[in-house]
């Protein structure tokens, strides 16, 4: 093996020795943990709260190439994906798929 791959090597092998016993440690402990518990509904609500924070940053206050899209067109599908969210049977990904059908329908029809 040449001198260049043995660094690449030496950092799969640190890299998998630092994450696979935490791994190995979370399995054996999500076994012992109540999916209904008051525990993970706050986590789940937590969770739920930072991804809606972060979706209304998306769609009010956007960075980069999104800025450029009028606001009327990021609500509208906005609007758009929360519909086939809810049509598609909770489908994360029909969501997000038709929020950005919508986008770019919308970019290249304005």
């Amino acid at each position: 093996m040449g001198e260049g791959l043995w660094a690449y090597v030496f950092l799969l092998i640190v890299g998998f020795c630092a994450t696979a016993p935490w791994r190995i440690l979370g399995v054996a402990i999500s076994q012992s943990i109540d999916e209904e518990g008051e525990v993970l509904r706050w986590v789940r609500a937590v969770s739920t709260a930072l991804i809606a924070g972060l979706v209304a940053r998306l769609v009010f206050f956007p960075a980069g190439a999104l800025a450029d899209v009028p606001l009327w067109l990021r609500m509208g599908a906005f609007a758009v994906a929360i519909a086939a969210f809810l049509l598609a049977r909770r489908s994360l990904a029909a969501g997000v798929l038709a929020g950005e059908a919508a986008l770019l329908l919308g970019l290249t029809a304005f």
